[in-house]
């Protein structure tokens, strides 16, 4: 991993915290050609709204985009390991391993693994779940565990990690 090394953002629901990443990525990539995986599925029309909305605010900005609803640590493992990648988002992901029934402690370990390959700057989104009420159904309350322990262990093996709210970048570990 480089000195830029990896950076965990992380925030709530349409709190800044991909534009923040992106901003991030661009100031570490220095000049070099950024790849963003999305892990986003467009299953009604508000996603696919949102998504649009994402892809717009990359748009002529020299991003190259890749795809990779489920694997995640396949594509950042076939990419050149000196290419700085953004991803956004880590919620998402688990959500659609957690909808395929997949092993979620074994798609983090890959994922976690592939991240600690890269030479190249990466940056990951993650929504932050555990700051609500407690969910009141076993799915919901699976879902926010699972994300809660991602985020734990990916914030352990970052050598950043900034929360996003309002807008504003705050490091929890590292410097922005």
């Amino acid at each position: 991993m480089s000195d830029d090394g990896f950076t965990l953002v992380l925030g709530g629901a349409r709190s800044g915290k991909s534009a923040v990443a992106e901003r991030l990525l661009r100031h570490s990539a220095a000049g070099r050609a950024p790849t963003y995986i999305a892990t986003a599925e467009a299953w009604d029309d508000e996603m696919r709204a949102r998504i649009k909305d994402h892809q717009t605010a990359r748009d002529g900005q020299g991003w190259h985009t890749l795809e990779a609803p489920l694997d995640l640590a396949t594509t950042l493992g076939a990419l050149p390991a000196d290419t700085p990648v953004l991803i956004d988002c880590l919620t998402l992901w688990l959500t659609n391993h957690l909808l395929a029934e997949s092993d979620l402690t074994d798609q983090s370990r890959a994922l976690g693994a592939a991240i600690a390959a890269r030479t190249a700057p990466i940056v990951a989104v993650a929504n932050e779940v555990g700051l609500g009420i407690v969910p009141d159904n076993a799915l919901a309350r699976r879902f926010r565990d699972a994300a809660g322990r991602l985020n734990q262990d990916l914030a352990a093996q970052a050598t950043r990690v900034v929360f996003v709210a309002a807008g504003l970048p705050i490091a929890l570990k590292g410097t922005l």
